[in-house]
């Protein structure tokens, strides 16, 4: 298999189309459009799929760029979301991803690759183009949560963070481990 040559774009209203087109009618996985961490457990749950999509597309139209999408060609093929933390409340209100220190930080929450894509490479692809959005726009660290697989496998619908092997060959390191799945990795983007 030849390697992809991978391009990058930020979700806009431009690229909202291509968005749609990566996530399914399902929303990518279960209706979720890349809301879990920017809503309350009760209101993410009241309006999985079509809410949540509504309320993705409310956030694109309003100017805010949640993340950006990887392209094989015309092909959407991936999306990163990423953010200032504080985009994030359920980040907040976890213990195990609770603030490191008191750094501002712009948090990776979501690496979405589709099937057909996956193993190639395209999420360390997509942190390295994070790592580049970021930046431009200030952040001075990039953080990520992955899940480590137990035993060296995790099923696709659970690694929607990322695995840390992916974190790694992107140049993160672990800063902190408050379970034993769960590694916070960061970026220095000075």
């Amino acid at each position: 298999m030849a390697p992809l040559k991978l391009s990058f774009k930020t979700l806009t209203g431009k690229t909202w189309d291509d968005f749609r087109e990566l996530f399914g009618e399902r929303g990518a996985c279960g209706g979720c459009w890349c809301m879990l961490w920017r809503l309350a457990p009760k209101q993410f749950e009241q309006q999985k799929g079509e809410g949540n999509r509504l309320a993705m597309q409310k956030i694109v139209e309003s100017g805010t760029v949640p993340g950006i999408l990887a392209f094989d060609g015309n092909q959407p093929v991936g999306w990163c979301a990423l953010a200032p933390r504080d985009h994030y409340p359920a980040l907040a209100r976890s213990r195990v991803m609770q603030p490191v220190d008191d750094l501002p930080v712009w948090s990776v929450s979501c690496l979405f690759v589709h099937r057909r894509y996956r193993k190639q490479g395209v999420a360390t692809e997509m942190l390295e183009a994070a790592a580049e959005h970021a930046k431009r726009h200030g952040a001075e660290i990039l953080e990520g949560y992955p899940v480590e697989p137990k035993q060296g496998h995790i099923p696709p619908a659970f690694a929607w963070t990322g695995i840390p092997k992916a974190f790694e060959q992107a140049g993160f390191r672990e800063v902190a481990r408050r379970s034993p799945t769960r590694p916070i990795m960061r970026l220095s983007l000075r």
